[in-house]
């Protein structure tokens, strides 16, 4: 697998490197030593699947405070989706900078969200499968996020959003002095 970091600090796109024959491919989609040699966090508590019914469902952008800051490492099983994060970090030299890829089955791209990123996506296609492992368990009381169409960020996102969920709709404006 090649890591390739992103413009925000710490975040990672990963592709594979297949082995092709007249089988396939094989390739190692995930490697905890190359992991810690990249400074990357490779704990998984949880694995996530989100499967999404319609082309424009959004979900987040969603993160979690200390002591219950979480990892993902999103990869698009079916379909496509536009994957967005945000560094919420305020120490960090990308803090409030976003960054968006195309995540999907035919690329096989997968990225790499270290703790106090906000992450959320957008469903390119009917039927967009994202599988995640989350290096912390989901805590409700830790959770913080961001709306989608928040003025402080002005995300461009590629296509209208058609589905949303009442929490993601409802996240306040964004204000810097109110964070954390």
């Amino acid at each position: 697998m090649k890591l390739t970091p992103t413009p925000l600090k710490d975040a990672y796109v990963i592709d594979l490197e297949p082995i092709s024959d007249d089988r396939g491919f094989f390739a190692r989609a995930f490697c905890a030593r190359e992991f810690e040699q990249h400074g990357l966090k490779p704990v998984i508590a949880q694995m996530n699947v989100s499967f999404n019914h319609k082309r424009g469902t959004i979900r987040g952008l969603h993160y979690q405070l200390p002591p219950a800051g979480e990892t993902k490492f999103l990869r698009c099983t079916s379909g496509a989706v536009y994957d967005v994060i945000i560094d919420m970090r305020p120490d960090s030299p990308s803090y409030l900078q976003h960054y968006g890829i195309e995540l999907s089955a035919e690329n096989r791209r997968a990225i790499y969200v270290p703790e106090m990123f906000a992450h959320g996506y957008l469903s390119l296609t009917d039927g967009a499968e994202v599988m995640y492992p989350a290096g912390e368990f989901y805590s409700p009381g830790h959770e913080r996020g961001i709306r989608h169409d928040d003025p402080y960020f002005d995300i461009q996102w590629p296509c209208p959003v058609a589905v949303i969920s009442n929490k993601d709709a409802s996240w306040p404006d964004f204000r810097r002095d109110e964070s954390q």
